[in-house]
């Protein structure tokens, strides 16, 4: 019987139309007059769905009893034998009720698949076994069914189930009508949307999952492909996408290479520019880490990818990269080798470039000349063994076989040839292993010489007689000859592969301070200073653009005093900077190191530069607003309320003028409003004032949400507010003045732009909530309105100091109250963010860090403290439009 067909309906998360998808697919089967039931489908209250169910032959499901209540499952035995053509099983991933035949409804599929049984299933994204991980991290939510589950880790890979799917359709919507679904309630009942809204369905976690499922699905075709090529023998590369590899060498031609490769690219729609690095297992020494990060940041710049591969042959590599890639075309630049070895490789076809262009198959090679054509790599050859041994080696190659043939003198009396060149020969390899090539060389001539005239007959003299001990004198020199370039090249390659090592360490030092932002530039001179053991380090600068003073902007040990790059080691970081080492001249196989060092000091020197230069346009363009605003506040804002208390104390204060108590009242009220607006004005004018100038000092002890929400809410007209907030929601780090006056002007600002609308206030779960604040476990607190919203182009705006909504003057208030509360939620450690709320309005996003246990001042440096707010002594109270009694839900029902 043959296996039945499996098609898999995948989606980025629920609500895309799965299962609609599935059931539409089944009535066109049914349609074309395949026999086809439903096995098991839900459809999770939603009426489009439940409306496709009817008219398709529904397969009664079986009833286990579970947890003390009933749970519907798929009857498998009725399937089977009801045996249609298609059957219908959603949810690919559930897990089965305790009792049920299998484990996973996965690998009842596979029952009725082996049964001849065609399939049309579902499944998110979310529940593959190899996401996991990355859907958690992205959403917060550890999924409990995944496919595979470990049932038999042994024997099942993650993924392979999936995989194995003769068809995959991707149902696939935007995030944004996904999640205004959600919000018309065609996806959750309303008492969820909410919730859900801000949580799983963020635009963000949506946007993230989408991007998932279709990198998924693309590397599934890309495997396909490549399964299909490697299954007929085909090595010829498929156009079916222009790709382009520049091979580089480590060579400043690399620059050129990669702008031709990008030209190219430029003449057709679409394509990959794809650089790699071929660096030969025999070493770097050619390599100028300092070109390489020019090319690696220049072909991102280009937006092509940059790649490092390894081995023996340098033009098999590449070919093998670009065929793994189906690469169309391959760019590589002429020979930089000079000499009688460059033109014999050239005459000879043993280039890298020739390799590669005959080994190419159908990939186009081009192959582009250059000013560094032909010049040279400028790589002095490796010393071989050091002064020191081949002296010791030349010593030896003059003593050594004198000696040797002392003692053959008294154990080979009779003067055998072959005897007498097995000892020297022993003697050159002893010479080779201590001096290297040309001491052995020198042995070798010195102890053939004595052969000769020892040994060979007629001895006594230099002449030979017998025409075979030439044939033997010959080889003995050549075998001894080709052991000393062995022992010499092996030698070499062990000092180079020692010398390796240790830069790899130090490289990955490094890399690993630059990764964790631990590099200064004072830390990296006083690295420089300790690996190459030198007795001073300085970093020099010669301005913007040069042809100034050079002046010192670091260093570490013993430097002199003139402040001049003139030291015994100078490395040219950038045309204005200079990297120099003093006390000894270092050789030319550090000099690779060098220049790493110096690539790591101008990223640190950019990236100080770019801090710096961020910090004071934003302190200017800040202090300039802040400058014209105050003006205009103080000239118009600040009149209003001061008019209408002076009108109030003149009308009292009138002679000849009786007021009846109730008007008397009113116009104290008068004064009183007028005063609390003054005050409130003048109050965020100052808490501005603190915020610009980096004086606002919170003093942080752990709170839990409900301990402020109340505070912060007095007076919402009943009806206004409701409040959500979990049962285990954690404690944060918070200033309770600076928490309250933040989410009352956030309130306030809602209440006074959403005046038609509720306003909810949800919290998310420390356990189910995304949020981090520079890697450290964040809670979140949503104030959610229906309003008219606001424009995306806007949202930063609305963040910034005197700014309101159109720029309307009629209500209260001179738009400084979002501004405070991001500048005290920034001053505690958090963050403030607007979204739009689906459907119409703003959610604002309070994110603060979760509680260490320990109440303490944010200031950097100081110790902990008691508990206590850094408004203590002001008036920190809500606005006046938002006093009173807070409604809704209680505030405290997440108590613990």
């Amino acid at each position: 019987m043959a296996r039945g067909t499996l098609r898999i309906f995948l989606g980025a998360a629920p609500g895309v139309g799965k299962t609609y998808e599935m059931l539409e697919e089944a009535h066109r089967l049914g349609e074309r007059g395949e026999d086809v039931a439903v096995a098991f489908a839900l459809d999770h209250g939603r009426p489009d769905t439940r409306a496709l169910m009817a008219g398709l032959e529904v397969i009664p499901p079986r009833r286990l009893g579970h947890r003390g209540a009933e749970a519907e499952e798929m009857d498998l035995d009725a399937v089977l034998a009801r045996a249609p053509e298609t059957v219908v099983v959603d949810d690919y991933a559930h897990t089965n009720v305790p009792g049920s035949r299998n484990p996973k409804r996965w690998q009842d599929v596979d029952e009725l698949l082996d049964a001849g049984i065609n399939v049309l299933s579902t499944l998110n994204i979310a529940h593959l076994a190899s996401l996991g991980d990355v859907v958690s991290a992205i959403t917060g939510v550890r999924q409990a069914e995944t496919v595979p589950a470990e049932v038999e880790p042994d024997e099942v890979v993650p993924d392979d189930v999936v995989r194995r799917a003769d068809q995959i359709d991707l149902v696939d919507i935007p995030p944004e009508l996904l999640r205004q679904r959600l919000s018309d309630g065609k996806i959750y009942p309303a008492d969820q949307i909410d919730a859900a809204l801000s949580d799983y369905f963020r635009l963000g976690n949506l946007s993230a999952l989408r991007e998932l499922a279709l990198l998924w699905l693309a590397d599934r075709v890309d495997e396909g492909l490549a399964k299909y090529r490697a299954e007929h023998g085909i090595q010829d590369s498929w156009p079916a996408r222009e790709r382009i590899v520049v091979g580089l060498t480590g060579g400043p031609e690399g620059e050129a290479l990669i702008r031709r490769g990008a030209r190219i690219l430029t003449r057709v729609s679409g394509g990959d520019l794809l650089a790699v690095h071929v660096r030969a297992a025999g070493g770097v020494a050619s390599e100028s880490p300092q070109a390489l990060e020019r090319q690696r940041r220049l072909v991102q710049d280009m937006g092509g990818s940059y790649h490092i591969v390894a081995g023996e042959d340098p033009a098999a590599a590449l070919l093998d990269f670009a065929r793994s890639v189906n690469a169309t075309q391959i760019v590589v630049g002429i020979s930089r080798h000079k000499n009688i070895a460059g033109v014999l490789g050239r005459l000879l076809g043993s280039g890298v470039g020739t390799r590669v262009v005959r080994g190419s198959g159908d990939i186009d090679v081009h192959m582009v000349s250059h000013p560094l054509g032909g010049q040279g790599t400028g790589v002095p050859r490796p010393r071989d063994l050091g002064r020191a041994r081949v002296a010791v080696g030349l010593v030896l190659a003059v003593l050594l076989p004198a000696l040797l043939q002392l003692l053959l003198a008294f154990l080979n009396p009779q003067q055998n040839v072959a005897t007498a060149m097995l000892v020297q020969l022993s003697g050159s390899v002893a010479v080779a292993l201590v001096g290297g090539l040309w001491p052995a060389v020198l042995a070798a001539l010195w102890s053939s010489l004595l052969v000769n005239y020892f040994s060979t007959p007629p001895t006594g003299n230099l002449f030979i007689s017998d025409p075979q001990n030439y044939l033997a004198l010959f080889v003995f020199v050549g075998v001894s000859a080709a052991v000393a370039v062995v022992v010499d090249l092996s030698a070499r390659r062990s000092k180079e592969a020692a010398r390796a090592r240790a830069e790899a360490a130090t490289l990955s030092d490094l890399t690993r301070g630059a990764a964790g932002s631990e590099d200064t530039v004072q830390s990296l001179l006083e690295q420089a200073r300790t690996v190459f053991q030198v007795r001073g380090t300085a970093l020099f600068s010669q301005g913007t653009h040069g042809g100034g003073a050079w002046r010192l902007l670091a260093s570490a040990g013993d430097v002199p005093a003139n402040h001049a790059p003139d030291g015994e080691n100078v490395e040219e970081i950038n045309p204005t900077t200079r990297l120099v080492l003093y006390g000894r001249i270092l050789p030319a196989s550090d000099r690779r190191l060098l220049a790493a060092f110096g690539v790591h000091l101008a990223a640190q020197l950019e990236r100080q530069q770019l801090v710096a230069s961020r910090r004071e346009m934003m302190r200017l363009a800040e202090s300039n607003t802040m400058r014209t605003s105050i003006l205009r506040a103080v000239s118009h804002d600040l009149r209003t309320p001061l008019a209408g208390i002076k009108l109030a104390v003149g009308g009292l204060r009138r002679t000849g003028v009786r007021y009846t108590p109730q008007e008397e009242q009113e116009l104290l009220a008068t004064i009183e409003e007028c005063s609390d607006r003054l005050d409130l004005l003048v109050g965020n004018l100052l808490d501005m004032s603190r915020i610009t100038s980096d004086s606002v000092s919170p003093r942080l002890r752990p709170l839990r949400w409900y301990e402020v929400i109340p505070g912060a809410l007095h007076g919402v007209p009943p009806g206004r507010v409701r409040v959500e907030l979990p049962a285990n929601m954690p404690e944060i780090d918070a200033d309770q003045g600076m928490l309250e006056r933040v989410i009352a002007n956030i309130v306030e600002n809602a209440v006074k732009y959403a005046p038609d609308s509720d306003i909810v206030v949800v919290g998310t779960a420390g356990g189910l909530s995304p949020a981090t604040l520079r890697g450290r476990p964040a809670g979140e607190l949503r104030i959610i309105d229906h309003g008219r919203g606001v424009p995306a182009e806007r949202v930063l705006d609305m963040f910034r100091p005197f700014q309101r909504l159109d720029d309307d003057a009629r209500g209260a208030g001179i738009g400084l109250g979002l501004a405070v509360a991001k500048g005290f939620t920034e001053a505690m450690g958090g963050r403030l963010a607007a979204e739009a709320t689906p459907g119409g309005g703003l959610t604002m996003v309070i994110t603060l860090p979760l509680s260490t246990g320990v109440p303490f001042d944010a200031r950097p440096g100081r110790a902990p403290l008691e508990p206590q707010s850094a408004l203590t002594g002001r008036r920190h109270r809500p606005p006046l439009s938002v006093i009173g009694q807070e409604t809704g839900q209680d505030a405290r029902q997440d108590t613990p």
